[in-house]
């Protein structure tokens, strides 16, 4: 098998499943623009695709399939500098994953725990896409040939598994085609939980809006969800370790380092003895800084849905530029007869 070099090529992507929050950005959102300043090419993705893998109204997915692009845009994602797409409007993603679907093994799938949390004891009743997700997700990071990809702790094995159906693919056809991505987990914010429990992810999902800041807040909104954010009588510690079973200061202790680009003993050298009393009006204020420009940006982006379409559709033409010749030399060498130019 020979040596290929690989140009460096970030890939990721988030469901269109709306109401945005915290936590999308500074796990995701935050680290895509990070990425699209360093000089590597970058694909950001709305996965539509993958919503699908449990039953949506069509009208809703429409609606948060162009919020999620405003997110994207107003949180700093440059749609000149980075690629934005949204899944379906790209058909290699579906083709290159009927392929890996071929290539995986039903014991890699049967382990993937995700599956096992979302279908729970109702597995017979999921849908075969659920099952499936992860081949198409692979499709998704492996119709660019993508090298790196920022992930979230919980797309962590299917990270894993994306490399494993790289590496059996070249292995079965003696030819190294595929690149074996590297999963990017980095940061204080990776896993940002909710305000009114510690250990618990912050969720759209959570019947309680004060779980959450969505990225639809509004300043006041914000700043009175993190003053009636759960916390523990202590004064906060100077160092990491005293953050050890307090799962509400280590969560908004996360948060501001993310929002303010410290590291966690940065921000515990400056707060350390302080109660949340003097805390958290500071993380409010920084909290409002950041969040609000994302807020104004989006709402005048829903305003101008064009506007996103248009983007959405160029994203699309300069995907396929990559994606098809890749998909087509898939497609040569497992066997497929090609189509011939008339």
């Amino acid at each position: 098998m020979s040596e290929t070099s690989f140009t460096p090529r970030v890939f990721s992507g988030i469901q269109p499943s709306g109401n945005l929050h915290l936590g999308n950005y500074l796990g995701a959102l935050k680290r895509f623009v990070d990425w699209q300043d360093r000089d590597v090419e970058s694909i950001f993705c709305m996965v539509d695709l993958h919503a699908i893998t449990v039953w949506q109204d069509p009208v809703d997915l429409k609606k948060s399939t162009r919020e999620l692009c405003a997110g994207f845009i107003a949180s700093g994602l440059d749609p000149e500098k980075s690629i934005l797409i949204n899944q379906s409007q790209v058909p290699e993603h579906a083709q290159l994953a009927w392929v890996f679907n071929c290539i995986a093994r039903m014991g890699w799938m049967q382990r993937m725990t995700q599956f096992k949390d979302k279908a729970g004891k109702n597995a017979q009743n999921a849908s075969l896409g659920l099952f499936a997700y992860p081949a198409l997700m692979a499709a998704d990071i492996l119709t660019y040939h993508a090298t790196h990809v920022p992930v979230g702790e919980d797309q962590k094995q299917h990270l894993e598994l994306t490399r494993d159906i790289a590496t059996k693919f070249n292995h079965d056809y003696g030819i190294d085609f595929f690149p074996v991505p590297e999963p990017v987990i980095e940061g204080a914010a990776t896993r940002v939980m909710s305000l009114r429990d510690g250990s618990k992810k912050m969720s759209k999902s959570d019947p309680s809006d004060a779980s959450r800041i969505n990225l639809t807040d509004d300043a006041d909104t914000i700043a009175k969800k993190i003053r009636k954010a759960k916390t523990d009588p202590e004064a906060l510690p100077s160092e990491a370790d005293g953050l050890e079973g307090r799962p509400e200061a280590r969560n908004l202790i996360n948060i501001y380092a993310a929002m303010n680009n410290q590291s966690v003993d940065e921000v515990l050298a400056d707060v350390g003895g302080k109660q949340f009393s003097e805390f958290k009006p500071m993380l409010a204020e920084l909290a409002v800084s950041k969040m609000s420009p994302i807020t104004t940006e989006m709402a005048r982006l829903m305003e101008h849905q064009d506007e996103i379409d248009k983007i959405l559709s160029r994203g699309s033409e300069r995907a396929r530029a990559i994606t098809a010749p890749i998909l087509r030399k898939t497609y040569e060498i497992m066997g497929m007869v090609p189509p011939i130019e008339m």
